[in-house]
C-alpha cells in the first residue's frame, strides 16, 4: 500500500508518534533525557508523519529558528523502512511547507562527517536532498560530537 505523508497538529498525536518511532531508533536517540526533550519540543513544532496502514512509520520536526529560517529539528523512520524513499518523502513535504509559509532557509545539525559511521550516514542524506554545509563548532554538544550545520536556501 502507498505511503501517506500528513501534517500531524494534536500535540497528543505529536507525542506519541515521535515517542514511537524515537524509541525504536536507540543508535541515534539511546539517551533517555535528551529523547524526552525531543519529544516534548515535538508539541510546539511543525510536525509531518509517514504512514503505512493507518500507522505512523516515521516523521519529521520543523523548528522555527528566526524570522526566515527553519530547522530540520528531529526526524525519524522505522528501522525497518529504512532505505526505501521515506524520509526523502517526508523532507519534500516539508521543504514544500516551509516555502509556501514563506521561509527562505532550512537549516539542519548533526554530527561532523568522519566521526561515527551511523553518522555518517546522516551526513550523506542531508547532502543528497540538497544542503550544503555551512560550519562546524567543535563543541556546541561536546568534543566528541562536533556539530555540523547544514543550511538550504529554499527560494
Amino acid at each position: 500500500s502507498m505511503n501517506v505523508i500528513r501534517e500531524i497538529l494534536d500535540k497528543e498525536e505529536k507525542k506519541r508518534i515521535s515517542r514511537k518511532i524515537l524509541e525504536a531508533l536507540p543508535n541515534w536517540f539511546g539517551i533517555k533525557e535528551a529523547r524526552e526533550e525531543y519529544i516534548s519540543d515535538c508539541e510546539s513544532q511543525y510536525f509531518f508523519a509517514a504512514e503505512k496502514d493507518r500507522e505512523a512509520i516515521g516523521f519529521l520536526c520543523l523548528k522555527q529558528t528566526g524570522k526566515d529560517t527553519v530547522e530540520v529539528s528531529v526526524m525519524g523512520i522505522l528501522p525497518e523502512f529504512h532505505r526505501q524513499g521515506i524520509g526523502k518523502e517526508l523532507f519534500a513535504l516539508a521543504r514544500q511547507y516551509a516555502l509556501e509559509k514563506g521561509f527562505s532557509f532550512m537549516q539542519v545539525k548533526t554530527v561532523q562527517m568522519g566521526c561515527y559511521d551511523i553518522y555518517d550516514d546522516t551526513n550523506k542524506f542531508y547532502k543528497s536532498l540538497g544542503f550544503k554545509e555551512f560550519e562546524v563548532f567543535p563543541t556546541l554538544w561536546d568534543e566528541w560530537n562536533p556539530c555540523q550545520i547544514y543550511v538550504m536556501y529554499l527560494g
